[in-house]
């Protein structure tokens, strides 16, 4: 991959934002919790760049006051030395010829005026400082404005690298105006490969508080988690693995010459920590303080989030795929109460997909083995024992978990959706039966699964159809997501190799009105109007005021 790209998205849910997000400050209480989070030494490296900036400004301000007076005694001296060359005193004192007084009106004047003392004037470093200036901007108040939420604000943040650098960009959706403008943004120091949203405040034992965070999974093994209220951040809030001061695990060449490429000796597995990059992260509001991740080093691990940063895994697990890579990890998203809240879905690149109990730590479950790489995995939030796969050959699978055991499982339906990976996949969580994917095609495709559930009938045979699929101009397609607001139930945000983010509120899509309207009305919800637009929102990189 090259060039510029969006390689993950995550949403945040409605209200979960702070309406005032808070500028970050590098105070004494920040640097001592950033020393502990980075490792020895970083206090001090915090502290001499400090110094340095705090260096850099007083010059700046001595030169600056110096540099006026130095041109004033220049320009006086240059004056004196002129009028003792050309000052003529006449000897009679009514005689005014010496002066030239007569070609007064003739002369071109250079500075008049206001400017006429121009070389005069003080320079000041803001208008603040300026007592000719008496109705001073607050700066602070303007940029809390651009800055505020309103309650009816969505948020996505997407990952987003360049050729030289990686960071999150937080965007704005407004529903009721139509507009996607950024907020803000971070820089992180790795390029990013999966993001998900949490609520917990790592390493606070009191779970009754909540918070809106970012996990990023990189080719760095550590996960950073960060504030999403903190604008300008400079360093995450936790750090899950290793500090960042610390010299990372990084596979070497075992041989030497022309075998080193073919010989290469990667890290040795740590049950604390990861030492590969991690490619998957997945959360659940069910057990707020756990956060599981899967990397290239063939394992999985859960992480308590109660615990001090940087901290290590609680449990992990390197039998669970066979010692190849694991690319998909998901906790179930069933209804709750259905005897399956610790049941994890992944996918590994041994191309087998496997259910399993995150309480058992041997890593025992039920497994199914697909036919070519894999892309995504998905629990159906309708239905605690249903799950999907998508693939690298395009294709999508549907499973029933009571089908795994000893006997090969036999797939529900299998849809053909694209021309090339299944690169995204989600099931909607306000309206049964409708699935979202997208790929490297570079479409974005909506189905519709009919059926007895779905529909409220019975002797129904399943039916799945394609309703609407657009080509929204992202390029490959790398991540697409459902809106999970209620307010938005068809909304959906997708992104990839053209790092443009954009919002496709199918629901004014006459297709998907006809075929998930009912459904929704049954769940005590409306569509809303027809948008003119579509329903298709780009980025408006003007702010929310701006048109496009």
């Amino acid at each position: 991959m090259s060039g510029t790209l969006i390689s993950s998205l995550a949403w945040v849910p409605r209200g979960r934002a702070a309406l005032q997000p808070r500028k970050y400050e590098l105070d004494e209480s920040e640097i001592e919790r950033v020393g502990k989070l980075g490792g020895p030494g970083v206090i001090e490296q915090i502290k001499e760049q400090m110094m340095e900036m705090e260096q850099d400004d007083g010059e700046w301000e001595d030169m600056g006051d110096d540099a006026g007076d130095d041109d004033e005694d220049e320009d006086e001296e240059g004056n004196e030395d002129k009028m003792d060359e050309d000052e003529v005193k006449p000897s009679d004192p009514n005689d005014m010829s010496a002066y030239k007084m007569d070609e007064y009106d003739d002369e071109e004047s250079g500075a008049m005026g206001a400017f006429a003392n121009v070389k005069g004037l003080s320079y000041y470093r803001t208008n603040d400082d300026d007592p000719y200036i008496t109705l001073k901007e607050d700066d602070e108040e303007m940029e809390r404005e651009e800055l505020a939420l309103l309650a009816t604000d969505s948020m996505i943040v997407t990952a987003r690298t360049t050729a030289d650098l990686s960071g999150l960009d937080f965007h704005v959706y407004d529903d009721t105006n139509e507009t996607l403008y950024p907020h803000h943004d971070l820089m992180l120091p790795a390029f990013p490969l999966c993001v998900e949203w949490l609520d917990f405040a790592s390493g606070s034992s009191d779970s009754s508080k909540t918070g809106n965070f970012v996990a990023v999974g990189s080719f760095d093994p550590s996960i950073e988690i960060w504030d999403c209220d903190v604008v300008d951040g400079l360093y995450p809030q936790a750090i899950l693995g290793p500090p960042g001061s610390l010299e990372k695990p990084v596979a070497k060449p075992k041989g030497t010459g022309k075998k080193k490429r073919k010989q290469i000796v990667q890290p040795t597995a740590n049950p604390d920590h990861h030492v590969q990059p991690v490619l998957t992260l997945s959360w659940t509001p069910r057990f707020r303080n756990l956060l599981l991740s899967g990397s290239a080093d063939a394992t999985v691990k859960l992480w308590d989030l109660t615990r001090e940063s940087p901290m290590g895994a609680q449990s992990s697990w390197d039998k669970i795929h066979g010692g190849e890579k694991v690319q998909a990890v998901e906790w179930n998203r069933g209804p709750m109460g259905s005897g399956a809240d610790s049941a994890v879905l992944s996918g590994g690149w041994d191309r087998t997909v496997r259910v399993w109990d995150a309480k058992s730590k041997d890593g025992e479950g039920y497994s199914v083995a697909v036919g070519a790489d894999i892309e995504c995995v998905r629990w159906d939030p309708w239905d605690s024992t249903s799950f999907y796969v998508s693939l690298e050959n395009g294709l999508i699978l549907a499973y029933d978990a009571r089908t795994m055991g000893a006997k090969p499982a036999q797939a529900k339906f299998t849809l053909s959706a694209h021309d090339g990976a299944a690169s995204a996949l989600d099931i909607n969580p306000h309206v049964r039966g409708c699935i979202l994917t997208a790929g490297m095609d570079k479409q974005v495709k909506i189905w519709n699964v009919s059926d007895d559930e779905s529909e409220g009938t019975t002797g129904r045979k399943r039916e799945v159809s394609l309703v609407a699929h657009r080509d929204l101009g992202l390029g490959k397609v790398f991540a697409a997501r459902w809106s999970p607001d209620t307010e938005t139930p068809l909304a959906l945000a997708a992104a990839g190799s053209k790092a443009t983010l954009q919002v496709w509120d199918s629901a004014s899509n006459a297709g998907i009105r006809k075929a998930f309207g009912e459904r929704l009305r049954r769940a005590g919800r409306e569509m809303g109007a027809v948008k003119e637009s579509g329903g298709v929102v780009l980025v408006n990189d003007g702010g929310p005021d701006e048109e496009d």
